[in-house]
């Protein structure tokens, strides 16, 4: 039987973590300490403005994912349980100290995104001591959908090194909700500090593939943070934050209401279009003012008239 290979060998790159002779193995790797987080990222921001920015025009990424280990980001959360909102408040404050700088320097400074995305993460294959990172421009969006960039410290040199890497990467990571922070941006470069960043309540990720010629296969994903979310289809004219529009022919408007019921922790889903297959089962069809719910686990796979599939996640 064919091995699995690690996250490393498909990043061709796992030759660096075997430990040769001139290594001490039996040397315990040092723990992640706060202050390698927050410099880390001030790190990969202003490597962004670096690499992104053109003529007189300052770019950088509103959405900075930082990977580690399962056990550091345990770690992490059982002994400095909070660290990662208050890592999330210094380092926007210190983005706007060095934005002000640029635009007082005559630079122009105009943000990509209405707001900064934190997501602390954790894959399988790192090793206690490795972090990476991910940059977006827009957050939640796949707009580097052929590949994305990837920075990582390996534990044996401490070498930031950084490669281009496919989307389907990310499948090996786990997103945590307690991980994910949101802060919006403030055009006058000051942080709000009567609103600490804080933890975004996530409830569920959904996630499908778009089919339609002008998508090309783009994945998307929509983070269920409110107790009821519809799924509607292109024609859908509201932008409600609590409605998931796939733009497709094959959605119908409505498709889908989905309900997380706070009582028994379960999620539950009615039926409104045309065809909903959940699980290989079809759900009947109901009104949509008189929904007929039935239960919907998590990591359920649901399919609309045959041709779109939703996934649906544990945040």
């Amino acid at each position: 039987m064919e091995e699995k290979s690690t996250f490393w060998e498909r990043l061709n790159i796992h030759e660096w973590f075997l430990t040769g002779d001139e290594v001490n193995t039996s040397s315990k790797p040092q723990s992640l300490t706060p202050n390698d987080v927050y410099t880390y990222i001030l790190n990969k921001f202003n490597e962004s403005i670096t690499e992104l920015s053109f003529a007189n025009r300052q770019v950088f990424y509103h959405e900075f994912i930082i990977c580690f280990s399962p056990d550091d980001f345990k770690e992490f959360m059982d002994n400095k349980q909070g660290i990662f909102g208050l890592i999330v408040h210094e380092s926007v404050k210190k983005f706007y100290l060095l934005l002000q700088d640029y635009r007082n320097k005559g630079k122009t400074v105009e943000p990509s995104s209405s707001k900064w995305v934190f997501r602390f993460v954790s894959h399988p294959d790192y090793q206690k001591g490795d972090m990476g990172f991910m940059g977006k421009l827009l957050p939640g969006s796949d707009q580097k959908e052929e590949n994305l960039r990837v920075t990582f410290i390996p534990r044996q040199t401490g070498i930031a090194q950084t490669y281009d890497v496919n989307q389907e990467i990310l499948k090996g990571f786990t997103f945590y909700s307690e991980g994910y922070y949101e802060v919006p941006y403030a055009e006058e470069l000051q942080y709000d500090e009567k609103n600490p960043a804080a933890p975004v309540k996530t409830l569920a990720r959904l996630e499908t593939i778009l089919h339609e010629k002008e998508f090309s296969g783009k994945r998307v994903e929509y983070l269920m943070k409110e107790n009821e979310i519809l799924v509607s289809g292109k024609d859908e004219t509201r932008d409600d934050k609590n409605i998931f529009i796939v733009p497709s022919d094959w959605v119908n408007t409505p498709h889908l209401q989905i309900r997380h019921n706070t009582s028994d922790g379960k999620f539950y889903l009615a039926s409104f279009g045309e065809k909903t297959i959940l699980n290989e089962k079809e759900v009947k069809i109901s009104e949509i003012n008189h929904p007929e719910w039935v239960e919907l686990p998590l990591n359920s796979r649901i399919m609309l008239n045959g041709i779109i599939g939703i996934n649906i996640f544990k945040s």
